[in-house]
């Protein structure tokens, strides 16, 4: 990952205190697990602890990343004053006939567009990037061209 992980200070946060739920929280919780498995006999036939490793290989795993993620994380700076789309700025955009909708354009490590937040790599973020409030924009969907009009970069 040459370029880093793209960051606002929140996400950068969030991830940071999920890393420290997994490390001191969830390993202890996964140990016992497996403690307890072990208790059940031949560790060779018991499908409790079978389930116990995985769920500890897939907590080191998620460990793994996220720490991967924090060592190359690359801090978004939020511009607010700026009227031009770009990465931490908060977009609110109309599509023809439809509600307003607000978004924050983030990196693709912490999108989550149920929560507002969508990828600057997203047809749509991509699509806004570098845009000025009153401009439209158009993004390839699979359902064919959409127009969205930007209202307010902020």
């Amino acid at each position: 990952m040459t370029e880093g992980t793209l960051l606002t200070k929140e996400g950068y946060a969030r991830l940071q205190a999920e890393l420290e739920f997994l490390r001191t929280v969830r390993r202890r919780e996964v140990a016992e697990h497996i403690r307890t498995a072990k208790e059940d006999g031949d560790i060779m036939e018991n499908a409790g602890y079978d389930a116990a490793k995985s769920e500890q290989a897939f907590l080191e795993g998620r460990i793994m990343t996220l720490e991967t993620m924090i060592q190359n994380a690359v801090l978004i700076e939020e511009d607010h004053n700026t009227n031009i789309v770009a990465l931490g700025c908060r977009v609110t955009i109309v599509e023809d006939g439809g509600e307003p909708e607000t978004f924050q354009i983030v990196g693709s490590a912490e999108a989550d567009p149920s929560q507002g937040r969508i990828s600057n790599e997203s047809p749509l973020g991509r699509a806004m990037l570098g845009h000025k409030a009153g401009e439209e924009v158009t993004v390839k969907t699979p359902a064919g061209l959409s127009r969205f009009k930007i209202l307010s970069v902020g």
